[in-house]
């Protein structure tokens, strides 16, 4: 089965017509982007995009032999064009197949927004499931809807996180299936960022006009290589937390490990603690601890560890590191025991892990020998963590920079 990408961009495509923010303007070439729109084998497409005809010729592609045309999603960007010849676009009742004269088999799938998703079965048995924008399925946790993970998967991977976190927890995206991102507007971060992003996700895309075979990956596409271990550096409200969680938000069942706890009587601290926990997807499960060798030493879903400087102050209370005497007589012994007992941890884990630490070297040198000392250590801790990451970010203003 082979698919043609007349268009990856979102409704409104990229640039949007009139719009002046940065995004747009830099949206030239290759990341201009036209509203997504699938052809398959040359006989079946998935929506529209504005002048089908001329997103068909500029693919080396025609709509001669397109022979149903399906819509996916309440169209709300530049008014739908049918081409003379071409058939009127339908819309396949959710949880209906049909059955295509070349050989295709359509199954509609049922979404949590208005719209409608497409499983694809060519006549080589190939699969590719189309979802439009902003959807996920509709109890995407029945892994008999799909039967078996699917070879290609196109959806709004950065719009809708979650939707792949449901799909790969209902089977239907597997290692060995190829996650394309689609419907990228001018919300999406720009250049590089874009590709890092989708990456972290198992995810790539493509410019417009792009030909695949399905089920057969392209050796001159850059395909994702998902960093299982990412250290995320930071200040404070830097952002580094969101992106953390960012980096995890398509995959299922994560387990997030807070080391900061919960403290009585501090409802500032409270404040900050349920913060983090709206953000997080409802597929996720806490554990207050700063017991991390256990963790990651047993196989099982992603950790995020938030965060290491917090796992720092409560090694260093353990140990009274903070008493000048104590310290010389075997406390930095003792932490410098714990930090190699973590750190060959991370070596070894079988999880996918992101931990977030507070870079904290760039500041007001500490007034007290305490302050001095939990800052020495937290770097040495931060450069030995990040000696066995394959990804290590900082961020800034809410910009992530990567440094590996």
């Amino acid at each position: 089965m082979e698919l043609t990408l007349l268009g990856t961009g979102s409704p409104a495509g990229l640039p949007v017509p009139g719009c002046p923010c940065a995004r747009c303007a830099a949206a030239s070439g290759d990341r201009a982007r036209a509203a997504t729109a699938l052809l398959v084998d040359g006989t079946l497409l998935l929506d529209l995009t504005p002048g089908p005809a001329f997103a068909a010729a500029r693919a080396g592609a025609s709509l001669s032999g397109v022979r149903q045309v399906l819509l996916t999603h309440p169209h709300d960007g530049p008014a739908l064009e049918v081409p003379a010849g071409l058939p009127s676009p339908v819309r396949v009742p959710e949880r209906q197949e049909l059955a295509l004269i070349s050989g295709h088999r359509v199954q509609a799938l049922a979404l949590d927004t208005p719209g409608t998703g497409y499983l694809v079965t060519g006549p080589d048995a190939r699969r590719l499931l189309y979802l439009p924008p902003g959807a996920a399925p509709a109890g995407a946790g029945t892994p008999h809807v799909y039967g078996a993970p699917c070879d290609l998967v196109l959806l709004d991977v950065l719009g809708r996180p979650d939707a792949l976190a449901a799909l790969r927890d209902a089977g239907a995206v597997g290692p060995a299936t190829d996650v394309l991102a689609v419907h990228l507007g001018h919300d999406v971060p720009p250049g590089d960022e874009l590709h890092r992003r989708l990456a972290a996700a198992g995810a790539h895309t493509v410019p417009d006009g792009t030909t695949l075979a399905v089920g057969e990956y392209d050796s001159a596409l850059d395909l994702p290589q998902v960093p299982r271990r990412t250290l995320v550096l930071g200040g404070a409200r830097s952002g580094k937390s969101v992106e953390a969680e960012r980096r995890l938000a398509s995959y299922p069942g994560v387990v997030y490990v807070a080391t900061g706890g919960s403290r009585d009587g501090d409802p500032e601290w409270g404040a900050r603690v349920a913060e983090h926990r709206e953000r997080r997807p409802t597929s996720w499960r806490t554990e207050e601890t700063c017991d991390l060798v256990p963790l990651l030493a047993d196989p099982g879903p992603p950790l995020l560890i938030d965060c290491l400087s917090l796992w720092l102050t409560r090694t260093m209370d353990e140990i009274e590191a903070w008493d000048d005497t104590l310290w010389a007589r075997g406390g930095a012994t003792a932490l410098a025991e714990r930090v190699a007992a973590l750190v060959a941890a991370v070596r070894a884990t079988p999880r996918r892990l992101v931990a977030v630490s507070n870079e904290v070297g760039s500041g007001v040198v500490p007034a007290t020998p305490a302050g001095r000392r939990f800052r020495d250590e937290l770097g040495r801790l931060n450069a030995r963590f990040a000696d066995e990451c394959e990804h290590v970010l900082l961020t800034v203003a809410g910009v992530p920079v990567p440094l590996r």
